[in-house]
């Protein structure tokens, strides 16, 4: 079991981090992809040296007399919780839908310029989808807070990056509440400009509260939350570079509109071919009855 740091150590060491995450989030806004980096490596860095810290802060909400992780039979706070994933739904619906009309009505100018919901899906389906669901919180073998013996469950605590057999699927590294969290900030982004900096601070304060309410319920530890935020928004920073930063030819609304265009019209041609085809063998089988 990984021993809680002191409180001088961790004030210190506490300390040095917020400000070098300061220096590097000063810059993250015209850099974000170095900025990223750095952040990713200097939380790694942190509970990697740290391992206790995620206990330290888990257990500020546990309280064992009470039944555990108290914030669970809060109203609010649970919610709260749904909030988180709703908003994922119904941006990706919409953005679903944008693109769908597009392909059924080819002859018609897309609701919306395909660039962002495009750009919208495919960091969903790559970030909490892929990343977080799909690999790292169905091999990382990391048990929740709640399952972990200092909490009252029946297996220990691992720290942040190492890989176990402890937990089988849907385990506590990486967050996918956070994952989710930090993919509001993709939707903030794909606003039209004047709205994008505003739209970026109510997505990162929205985000963190459903995120930090999980470690609050013992669903996650801190690393957890934190690594997902900074492994989502560098794929994130990276899908944003090439569609709004350094957009190819092929990217651009106008080449989007008449690619989604010819597919449209192709995929409508291949469907009146396999109903003309479906009516011949219905007309076929009719005669020999």
């Amino acid at each position: 079991m990984a021993e809680t740091p002191s409180n001088r150590s961790f004030s210190s060491m506490a300390g040095t981090l917020l400000a070098a995450l300061r220096r590097v989030l000063a810059a993250g806004w015209r850099h974000p992809l170095p900025g990223l980096l750095w952040t990713t490596a200097l939380v790694s860095a942190f509970f990697l040296i740290f391992p206790g810290a995620d206990l330290w802060v888990s257990g500020l909400y546990h309280t064992p007399d009470a039944g555990g992780f108290t914030a669970t039979q809060d109203a609010f706070l649970r919610r709260l919780r749904g909030l988180g994933p709703l908003l994922v739904w119904v941006i990706a619906i919409g953005s679903g839908l944008v693109v769908f009309l597009k392909l059924v009505l080819p002859e018609r100018p897309p609701l919306v310029p395909l660039r962002g919901p495009l750009f919208l899906l495919i960091t969903l389906a790559l970030g909490p989808g892929l990343l977080a669901n799909g690999i790292l919180k169905a091999t990382s073998g990391r048990p929740r807070p709640r399952n972990v013996d200092v909490f009252g469950g029946d297996l220990p605590y691992v720290p942040v990056w190492r890989f176990t057999d402890y937990c089988q699927s849907n385990c506590s590294f990486v967050s996918g509440e956070g994952s989710s969290g930090a993919w509001l900030v993709a939707f903030a982004l794909a606003l039209p400009l004047a709205w994008r900096r505003p739209a970026v601070y109510v997505a990162v304060a929205l985000g963190a509260m459903v995120s930090i309410n999980r470690v609050a319920f013992g669903g996650h530890f801190l690393s957890d939350t934190l690594l997902a935020w900074c492994l989502n928004g560098l794929l994130i920073a990276l899908f944003y570079r090439l569609f709004y930063q350094r957009t190819p030819g092929w990217l651009a609304d106008g080449a989007l509109d008449k690619s989604f265009t010819r597919l449209g019209f192709w995929l409508k041609d291949c469907a009146d071919d396999f109903l003309f085809r479906l009516r011949q063998e219905w007309r076929a089988w009719r005669k020999h009855i």
